[in-house]
């Protein structure tokens, strides 16, 4: 099995599982910027439009886990981890009404893990 690029702590997984029975399949999406900040949004599945311009990280329970492929640039050695933290962000993620927000940890890869990393999921 490779090294994951995207994974999450358990209060994540099950904010997830909790988003999940109220709102059906889930996505996210690795934000540039702008508005909301640079923070992990969770809409449901379809709802984002990705494109050629978006790279498909990896999945953490059953949702795939998107950024734009220029941020992406800058993260490619990087290993993501999706937790939550009290407060309300400032962003359209479905979590905010529950007064937590998705954010990100990350760490740079060894040289060893560089080598065993999963290939980029599909968009399709």
């Amino acid at each position: 099995m490779g090294m994951n690029r995207v994974i999450a702590t358990e209060a994540a997984v099950e904010l997830i599982k909790k988003l999940k029975e109220k709102n059906g399949a889930l996505m996210f999406h690795q934000s540039g910027g702008c508005c909301d900040g640079s923070q992990p949004m969770c809409f449901p599945e379809g709802e984002f439009k990705v494109g050629a311009s978006d790279v498909c990280l990896g999945v953490i329970e059953g949702c795939k886990f998107y950024m734009g492929a220029d941020q992406f640039e800058y993260w490619k050695h990087t290993q993501l981890q999706l937790d939550v933290t009290k407060g309300r962000g400032s962003s359209f993620s479905l979590e905010i009404p529950l007064g937590v927000r998705f954010f990100i940890h990350s760490r740079l890869f060894t040289d060893e893990e560089i080598g065993q990393l999963e290939p980029l999921v599909s968009i399709q």
